[in-house]
C-alpha cells in the first residue's frame, strides 16, 4: 500500500484541491472486493427498509379508507403527506450531509424512520397518522439520496454503474418486499402489524455508525486532511488484506482549481457549468416519479373500485407490477455501463410512454389488461428511475454532491406528490383511459429531455466529470 498522498494539514484551498484529487486517484486503484460489498450491504439494508416504509401506505390504504371512512380528498392526503415530508427531508439532508458528513445523516434518518413506524401503530384517526407520516417522510427523503451519494464516492469509475445500481436494487427490492408482505399479511393481521414490522430496522443506525467509515472524499474536501488520510489508509489496508495482494500505485492526479463561489451550494447548482445539469436531472426525476407513483399509489384502489376485485386480489395484481419493475431495474443494472446513462434513461422513459399510451387508448377495459400493460410500463420506468440514483451523484462535485443529489430527490417528491393528485383528480371523473394517456405524455417529456440535453458520464472519474 502506498501513502504518497499530499500530507497537507493547513486546510488551504490548494492543499485541499490536491488532496481531493489524490484521494480520488487512490479510490480508482482499489479493486472491487468484499469490503465494498460489505459497506454496500449495510447501507443497502437501510435503503431497503426505507423503500418498504415509503410504499407501505399504498397497501394499507384500502383498509384505512374502510376503517376511518375516508373521502377521496382524505385518501389523497394520506398518500401525499409522506411525500411532502420527503421533499423537505431531501433538501435538508443534502445540505446537512455536505456540512456534517454522509454517515451521520444516514444513521439519523433510519433511526427517526423506525420511531415513526412504531408510533404509527398507535394512531386511531387520520390527523396524527398524517403528522407522523410527514415526519417519517423527512427521514426517508433524507436517507435515500445521501446513501446514493455515499456509495458513488467509494466506488471507482470502472463498472461504477453496475456496482452502484446493484446496490440501488435494494430500493425496488424493498418496494417489492412491501408489496409481497402486504398482500400476504395485510388481510390476516391488518395495517398496524405492518407498520410495527417496519419499525424494527431502526436499530440499523447502530450498525451504520460502527461499521461504515465516513467518505474520505468528503473529509478531504472539508479540510479534515488527517482524518481523510487515516480513513483512506484504513480502507486500503482492509482491501489489501481481503485481496492478499499489494495495491498498485495510484495514477498521477492533477488538482482542479475551484471557482470563486465554490462553497455557495445552491447558487452554484444554478449557475455556470452546473445549471444545465441541475435543470435536466430535476426534469428527469420529476417525470420518472410522477409516472411511477401516479400508477403505483392508485393501482390497488383502481382494481378494487373500478374492477371490483377483493383486497387480496387487488394487492396481488399490484405486486405483480412491482415485481416487473424490479426486473427492469435488474436489466438496467447489468447493462448501464455498456449502454450509457443517457441512452438508458431516454429509451426506458420512451418505452414506458409507449406502453401507457397503448393502455390508455386501447386496453383499459379489464383488470387483466391493466395488469399486463402497467407491468410492462413498470419495467421501463423503474429502470429509468433507478438509473437516476447512479447518474445524479456523478454530475456534481464532492462539495455539493449530496445537495445536488438531494435536490433531484426533492424534485422527484414533487412528482410523487403531483402524480397521485393528478391521477386521483382524473380518475374521480371516471376517465381511466385518460389517466394512462396523461402519464404517457409525462414519460415522453422525460424521454425527450434525456435524449436532447443529458450528458454522458459512463466510465469517467467523479473528479473529471465534476471538478
Amino acid at each position: 500500500m502506498t501513502t504518497d498522498t499530499p500530507h497537507a494539514t493547513a486546510g488551504r484551498p490548494a492543499d485541499t484541491a490536491a488532496l481531493v484529487a489524490a484521494i480520488g486517484a487512490r479510490f480508482e486503484r482499489l479493486p472491487l472486493c468484499r469490503w465494498h460489498v460489505t459497506v454496500r450491504l449495510i447501507i443497502g439494508a437501510v435503503t431497503f427498509f426505507e423503500a418498504f416504509d415509503q410504499l407501505l401506505i399504498a397497501y394499507a390504504l384500502p383498509e384505512l379508507r374502510a376503517e376511518w371512512h375516508l373521502s377521496t380528498g382524505q385518501t389523497t392526503s394520506l398518500i401525499t403527506v409522506g411525500s411532502v415530508g420527503m421533499l423537505f427531508g431531501a433538501l435538508l439532508s443534502g445540505r446537512l450531509a455536505d456540512r456534517i458528513g454522509r454517515v451521520k445523516v444516514i444513521a439519523a434518518c433510519i433511526a427517526l424512520s423506525g420511531v415513526c413506524s412504531l408510533l404509527l401503530t398507535l394512531c386511531s384517526s387520520p390527523g396524527p397518522f398524517m403528522a407522523l407520516r410527514f415526519v417519517q417522510g423527512l427521514a426517508i427523503g433524507g436517507e435515500v439520496p445521501v446513501a446514493a451519494t455515499f456509495i458513488a464516492e467509494i466506488t471507482r469509475a470502472h463498472k461504477r454503474g453496475r456496482f452502484v445500481l446493484l446496490y440501488e436494487l435494494v430500493f425496488p427490492a424493498g418496494l417489492t418486499a412491501c408489496a409481497v408482505l402486504a398482500w400476504w399479511l395485510m388481510p390476516l393481521l391488518g395495517w398496524r402489524w405492518m407498520f410495527g414490522l417496519a419499525a424494527i430496522p431502526g436499530v440499523l443506525c447502530v450498525l451504520v455508525v460502527r461499521c461504515v467509515p465516513e467518505s474520505p472524499r468528503w473529509l478531504a474536501d472539508h479540510g479534515r486532511h488527517e482524518e481523510a488520510l487515516a480513513t483512506m489508509a484504513s480502507i486500503e489496508a482492509k482491501v489489501e488484506k481481503i485481496t492478499g495482494e499489494p495495491l498498485p500505485q495510484p495514477a498521477p492526479a492533477a488538482p482542479v482549481a475551484r471557482e470563486s463561489h465554490a462553497r455557495s451550494g445552491l447558487r452554484e447548482l444554478l449557475t455556470g457549468r452546473y445549471r444545465k445539469r441541475t435543470l435536466v436531472v430535476c426534469a428527469l426525476w420529476f417525470c420518472g416519479y410522477f409516472v411511477n407513483y401516479g400508477i403505483s399509489s392508485w393501482l390497488p384502489t383502481i382494481y378494487g373500485s373500478r374492477f371490483h376485485l377483493d383486497l387480496s386480489d387487488a394487492l396481488l395484481y399490484s405486486t405483480v407490477t412491482s415485481c416487473a419493475g424490479f426486473l427492469g431495474c435488474l436489466v438496467v443494472a447489468l447493462t448501464v455501463d455498456r449502454i450509457g446513462r443517457r441512452h438508458t434513461v431516454t429509451w426506458c422513459l420512451g418505452g414506458a410512454a409507449l406502453c401507457l399510451l397503448l393502455l390508455g387508448l386501447f386496453a383499459g377495459g379489464s383488470a387483466s389488461s391493466v395488469l399486463i400493460w402497467t407491468s410492462l410500463s413498470a419495467v421501463f420506468f423503474f429502470g429509468a428511475n433507478i438509473c437516476l440514483y447512479l447518474y445524479t451523484p456523478e454530475l456534481f462535485p464532492t462539495r455539493m454532491r449530496a445537495l445536488g443529489t438531494s435536490l433531484g430527490g426533492a424534485v422527484n417528491r414533487l412528482g410523487v406528490i403531483l402524480g397521485p393528485i393528478v391521477v386521483g383528480a382524473v380518475y374521480a371523473g371516471g376517465a381511466l383511459g385518460t389517466v394512462f394517456v396523461t402519464l404517457a405524455v409525462v414519460a415522453l417529456v422525460g424521454s425527450l429531455t434525456a435524449g436532447v440535453a443529458a450528458e454522458e458520464t459512463s466510465g469517467r472519474q467523479l473528479e473529471d466529470v465534476a471538478p
